[in-house]
């Protein structure tokens, strides 16, 4: 389970420090992926593999599922975490998430989400304000 914030600098080479706290549970190769709101998506092999199989077994003949998978999987790159914890993202998905050089790394459960910090700051104020509101839909058991 990933959690919490971290903020790391994008190089100019595109390289991204993953927290430690998040490597160990990783592995050496993550997919990352645009994400649904203007961030990235990372996700460890074994999750995604899940996501692809449950992505995989919707009708293929209803056209919201085919736009879908079409567009959520080819923004899929798989990459290695390198020996000092980062890993390279491709510039499409640099471009799409709007990374400029300060980002924001989050832990989201299952999978870890980079944002960059302006956007971050902004989605973030943004939400707060309605957290309440927001908490009043959800509903689950402890």
């Amino acid at each position: 389970m990933f959690i919490g914030e971290y903020h790391f600098s994008i190089d100019e080479k595109g390289r991204l420090f993953l927290p430690s706290e998040y490597r160990k549970d990783l592995g050496t190769e993550v997919i990352v992926n645009r994400g649904i709101e203007k961030c990235l998506y990372i996700y460890p092999i074994d999750i995604w593999s899940k996501i692809v199989e449950k992505l995989s077994s919707l009708t293929f003949t209803k056209k919201t599922n085919r736009e879908f998978n079409r567009m959520f999987l080819s923004g899929a790159f798989k990459k290695e975490i390198d020996n000092k914890g980062r890993i390279n993202i491709d510039n499409i998905l640099i471009d799409y998430a709007g990374l400029k050089k300060e980002c924001v790394i989050i832990g989201v459960g299952e999978r870890i989400e980079i944002w960059d910090k302006e956007e971050w700051n902004k989605y973030y104020n943004e939400r707060l304000s309605i957290l309440d509101e927001i908490s009043e839909g959800i509903e689950f058991d402890i």
